[in-house]
């Protein structure tokens, strides 16, 4: 199996590059990013020597038509694993184009390319958030209207119109993953866990919105990254699948298991006024996947809780690059003079 992975460098993208090369001997990987802020080449160190012959990386914009004509001029993909977005809610609420640049384009580049050089499967990960926000009843469902509430959701609901469309209109073999808020090493210090776990780390303050009692539900990366695979192997043509982690928590909660893990007190505690159209709850009805594949989450929340705040104390170096910027010249260090 011949893959093309996008967005690789990526909090999720480089779990599931690792879940692949450890678990899939006959796949092999191409690592696609442009290394914006939130992809961290460093996260990949090693995978070539360690997986040889199953890893390349290549760096390059999905939206970017004339790039991807020739990447995928020169390799037959099997699979394309488009992990490839901007992701972060408040950024779309300060930047709308950049998200519907890479999420909505992005996607179109890159499904026209699938088109074009037959690729066999093309697999869109995209997001519970499509659903919009949920009262205090209830989960989400595959047959659930979308009706995002931010920039950043609505891009992504946009995607996967367009990839229902493809499989429709051009006969694509395609499929769509939405996962509820996932958590575990390398994601960007940017998101809620790693930022409260560097902060309680550090005795600073953590910011919490409004009242902190927004509901969401999560997965440990690991679980999503199973589920991804289950999706590509078995899932039907033109199905959208719901990944979750059945562990529906209020932020506070977090962040109130973060400062007691730390050994912190709630002084470090500050309430921030809440973000615009801030969506009171997700949850994932999952049942779909776990009938069609025989996926469900395997790792309960407390124990993903304590693996990843460990991973964060005992990777301090990994995120202080990111704080001070110096992981953005990795690449310059790395590949200018070859």
């Amino acid at each position: 199996m011949n893959v093309l992975l996008t967005g690789g460098c990526g909090f999720i993208g480089t779990n599931l590059i690792r879940y692949i090369l450890e678990n899939k001997p006959d796949w092999k990987i191409v690592n696609l990013d442009l290394l914006t802020y939130a992809g961290n080449l460093e996260n990949t160190l090693g995978l070539e020597k360690a997986y040889p012959g199953r890893y390349a990386f290549i760096r390059a914009d999905i939206a970017d038509s004339r790039a991807m004509a020739g990447i995928f001029s020169s390799d037959a993909f099997d699979l394309v694993l488009n992990l490839a977005a901007e992701s972060h809610v408040d950024r779309s609420i300060e930047d709308a184009g950049v998200f519907i640049r890479t999420n909505v384009l992005g996607v179109q580049v890159l499904l026209d390319a699938a088109v074009k050089h037959k690729v066999k499967r093309f697999l869109q990960v995209s997001t519970d958030e499509v659903y919009g926000s949920l009262g205090p009843e209830g989960k989400f469902r595959e047959d659930l209207p979308m009706a995002p509430n931010s920039p950043y959701s609505a891009a992504k609901a946009s995607a996967d119109l367009l990839v229902r469309a493809y499989v429709h209109t051009f006969g694509l073999d395609a499929v769509v993953t939405r996962c509820s808020n996932n958590y575990g090493p390398y994601q960007f210090p940017e998101k809620l866990i790693p930022l409260m776990v560097i902060n309680a780390s550090q005795g600073k303050e953590l910011p919490v919105y409004g009242d902190g009692k927004n509901i969401r539900d999560w997965i440990y990366v690991d679980d999503h990254c199973r589920g991804i695979v289950a999706v590509a192997e078995k899932g039907r043509t033109g199905e959208a699948y719901n990944l979750g982690g059945d562990a529906e928590k209020q932020n506070i909660e977090i962040v109130r298991l973060i400062l007691e893990r730390l050994g912190r007190d709630e002084s470090l505690l500050r309430y921030v006024k809440d973000r615009p159209g801030h969506d009171f709850r997700y949850a994932m009805d999952f049942s779909k996947s776990e009938a069609e594949l025989g996926w469900r989450p395997e790792v309960d929340f407390p124990t993903g809780m304590r693996k990843t705040i460990q991973w964060y104390l005992d990777n301090r170096t990994w995120w202080e690059k990111i704080l001070s910027g110096d992981y953005q010249s990795y690449y310059e260090r790395m590949y200018a003079n070859r």
